[in-house]
């Protein structure tokens, strides 16, 4: 029986690496598109149905997190991996903050491309956190990505809310990096090099902070990883 090839857009300037990606994608059973400017790649993801789309953050025109931040509010759903400089942990940042699900930082081995592509096509539509929670004091809202406390609001993104709900699902014990990329992120080679888990951890305690104050919330075990604060 045959089964849909998963649909890959690559929006990437540099021809290169942009026909690189296409042929290894191509040989890895996807199909896949290119485009080499971002407000072509915006309307071709707007306007098409792709499982993913692999941004650069340089584009002619538009720049990725723009496209990001534009997919996110037309398609809250679509699969999204942003292409980052080697090292530059504020385009890794602004990428989450504009919706992204993954980076990868150039230059990439090709087992990482595939390791964190094979993830995130994998977790489409696999969302922890779809219902509603409350925990010391915070109402975390699922279907809406909300925390509420005392009548003030953040939002969050979808990977932060599965983080808070797979947290609370194990409150009672310390949760690792590397079950969360298994288990959050998917990741089928859960060891590999990356700080997402640090980052995403680290914007949801800023935001968590905006609504308890100094009150601890996710606590972290030095060497072992992370658990929620135990109720009060």
């Amino acid at each position: 029986m045959n089964t849909k090839k998963a649909t890959i857009l690559v929006v990437e300037d540099d021809a290169a690496i942009r026909n690189g990606l296409l042929d290894v994608f191509t040989f890895n059973g996807y199909e896949a598109q290119g485009a080499e400017d971002g407000g072509e790649g915006l309307r071709r993801a707007l306007e098409n149905q792709f499982d993913l789309v692999l941004l650069d953050v340089m584009l002619p025109t538009m720049d990725g997190f723009s496209i990001c931040r534009e997919l996110r509010c037309s398609k809250a759903g679509q699969a999204i991996i942003m292409l980052t400089a080697k090292g530059s942990e504020d385009d890794i940042v602004n990428g989450f903050s504009a919706g992204a699900d993954d980076y990868i930082s150039k230059p990439f081995s090709l087992q990482e491309l595939m390791v964190r592509v094979e993830a995130v096509l994998r977790r489409c539509g696999k969302n922890l956190g779809d219902t509603v929670l409350q925990v010391n004091g915070i109402t975390f809202d699922g279907s809406n990505l909300t925390a509420t406390a005392d009548g003030n609001c953040v939002e969050l993104t979808r990977r932060e809310m599965d983080i808070i709900f797979y947290l609370h699902r194990n409150e009672t014990r310390i949760v690792s990096k590397q079950e969360m990329l298994a288990e959050i992120w998917h990741y089928a080679v859960p060891d590999i090099e990356t700080r997402t888990v640090d980052i995403h951890i680290l914007k949801l305690r800023k935001k968590i902070q905006s609504l308890l104050g100094e009150q601890p919330f996710i606590v972290t075990i030095r060497g072992e990883g992370y658990r929620l604060e135990a109720e009060r």
